[in-house]
């Protein structure tokens, strides 16, 4: 079965937590803080394997998860970072972010790898926040949590030309005398339900792949039948071969037939309707009314297309149509056709401008990216420990933001999972 959408839940791996230790040796009257790291936690990577062509395995395991950092221990003692995961994908896949459909990887070079989620960075032992007035922190840091993201997987072949037209105008028996492909071949509507890669090998050594996109139909583009499956495949393609049944025995009109495909090429991808095209007209070897193919090579011209008249059944025009596909070919650079996302943010603890400060039926509520770091810093049994947690949102403006929405004593203040009463 060939597979090319799915979506899976992927996971990072969590940072351990930082320990709480003392030094307590023979000889020591008051050891200090020895209190190691926590390990970072698994990134999560996806890397292409040569010998997948279908994303079928993701169809039987939608979970994956990196391995945890493990927690630090005494005697300044780092905990061990969690294993990486890699997850092996077919070459030609697209990763996204189910929630906002950004593109986060582009796997379309033998054995990349790209890093898709970042494991949460161990916590802080008690080591770290020993100061000349603090000579015995009793807390230390949380492990941060690792990313965690559901994502779509789309497999988008790796083709230089595409076959594109109705079903049933020739497109599986011109790809199979021009390769060595072998495409079932019938006389009847959606015979190919599955995208077909074949080679032409050229007479000068030069060769290129070419694809049998299957048929496209109106209203493919809003997922008419398996429309938009199948036009996922012609967005890597430089160059579009677009077969077109002059025969007129179906009784089809070849302009409109035109029109129509490109009509749901614009619809689905503004850029990809305006890659280049070759109109081939097919079935000239059982052309029953002479006008339609005039017609066509009219509106070829006027809207200054190639167009070449063949046969696949008879392989007539075949050989000339292959020599200038070639030729074209080499004046069509290889582009990057998908955009990823190549700026990703890293938070830090001082990154102010992400704190929401706001009250809501009478609770002052206090969150942002930089707020749940530090409350992971936090042991609220410790006075110590609390007097850093004031000076630390003293430092952050959260005080300050406080006071100017109106706090006073006694009102609640809500800061990650916590509810704590406020002191001026």
């Amino acid at each position: 079965m060939f597979t090319d959408y799915v979506k899976i839940i992927a996971k990072a791996g969590n940072g351990g937590d930082g320990a709480v230790s003392f030094r307590r040796e023979k000889y020591v009257a008051a050891g200090g803080p020895d209190g190691g790291d926590g390990g970072r936690g698994g990134n999560v990577y996806m890397q292409v394997d040569s010998d997948k062509n279908t994303l079928i395995d993701f169809r039987y395991q939608k979970k994956f998860k990196a391995e945890n950092g493990k927690n630090g221990e005494g005697a300044n003692r780092y905990g061990k970072s969690g294993e990486d995961l890699i997850i092996n994908v077919p070459l030609g896949t697209i990763v996204k972010d189910a929630e906002t459909g950004t593109v986060l990887a582009d796997l379309s070079e033998p054995e990349q790898r790209e890093l898709i989620l970042a494991g949460g960075r161990g916590g802080k032992g008690n080591s770290h926040f020993a100061t000349s007035t603090r000579q015995a922190p009793h807390f230390s840091q949380e492990g941060e949590k690792g990313q965690e993201k559901e994502l779509i997987l789309e497999l988008k072949l790796l083709a230089d030309v595409g076959l594109l037209g109705f079903p049933n105008v020739g497109k599986s028996t011109l790809l199979s005398i021009v390769t060595d492909a072998t495409p079932k071949i019938a006389d009847y509507h959606f015979t190919t339900l599955e995208p077909n890669l074949g080679v032409v090998k050229g007479e000068y050594g030069d060769s290129f792949v070419i694809a049998d996109i299957p048929g496209i139909i109106e209203g493919a583009s809003k997922g008419v039948g398996l429309g938009i499956q199948f036009l996922r495949h012609i967005e890597r393609t430089r160059l579009l071969l677009h077969v077109i049944d002059v025969s007129g025995i179906e009784g089809r009109n070849p302009v409109k037939d035109f029109e129509t495909i490109n009509e749901e090429l614009r619809q689905y991808s503004e850029k990809l309707s305006q890659r280049k095209q070759i109109i081939v007209a097919n079935k000239i070897d059982s052309m029953q009314d002479a006008s339609l193919y005039e017609e066509l090579e009219k509106m070829a011209k006027q809207k200054g297309l190639e167009i070449y008249k063949i046969s696949a059944a008879t392989k007539q025009g075949v050989k000339e149509l292959m020599t200038r596909v070639s030729e074209v070919l080499k004046t069509l650079p290889k582009e990057d056709l998908i955009e990823i996302e190549k700026e990703k943010k890293i938070y830090t603890i001082e990154d102010k401008d992400e704190i929401s400060v706001k009250k809501e039926n009478g609770v002052y509520i206090v969150s942002g990216i930089a707020v749940e770091k530090l409350m992971r810093t936090i042991n609220l049994e410790d006075n110590e420990s609390l007097h850093y947690f004031h000076r630390r949102l003293n430092e952050l403006g959260i005080n300050q933001r406080l006071k100017e929405l109106g706090i006073k004593d006694g009102d609640w203040v809500q800061i990650s999972d916590y509810e704590l009463e406020w002191e001026d």
